[in-house]
């Protein structure tokens, strides 16, 4: 299993509406390196779900449910989108201030490459992550 962080602007698409529709192609994505991280993720994967621009913070987790297709917002065939379901919240979201300021997570993806809006995170941090969150796993 690997793990991930997926952004979205909460004005665009939230957390809420991930919980409520509970599945949901992450589509959308047209950066190389972020579509390149969508064709890696395998079902069963999980991607911690992060509120971008106002928000700035990890909210909850989401599952891999099917693997990379083309994504149907474009014709270009070289983006690619894969399928989410809400895996549950975090009582206690983190903000990306708290990320920073945290010496555990000086390595962190989301730290060295600020503008991916999907990026890996290596077990230890997801481990580490959802306890401090304190994830209600679905």
């Amino acid at each position: 299993m690997a793990y991930w962080l997926i952004k979205s602007e909460p004005a665009s698409f939230s957390w809420e509406e991930q919980v409520r529709n509970d599945v949901e192609p992450w589509n959308g994505v047209r950066n190389y390196q972020a579509r390149n991280n969508l064709s890696a993720m395998r079902c069963g994967d999980r991607a911690l779900f992060y509120h971008s621009v106002t928000e700035k913070r990890i909210v909850g987790v989401v599952e891999v449910v099917k693997e990379a297709y083309p994504d149907p917002t474009t014709e270009d065939q070289r983006w690619v989108c894969v399928d989410v379901k809400a895996d549950g919240a975090f009582k206690k979201p983190i903000s990306l201030a708290d990320i920073k300021a945290d010496p555990n997570l000086t390595e962190m993806a989301l730290l060295k490459q600020s503008r991916l809006s999907v990026a890996p995170v290596t077990e230890a941090e997801f481990a580490y992550l959802t306890r401090r969150g304190e994830w209600e796993q679905g």
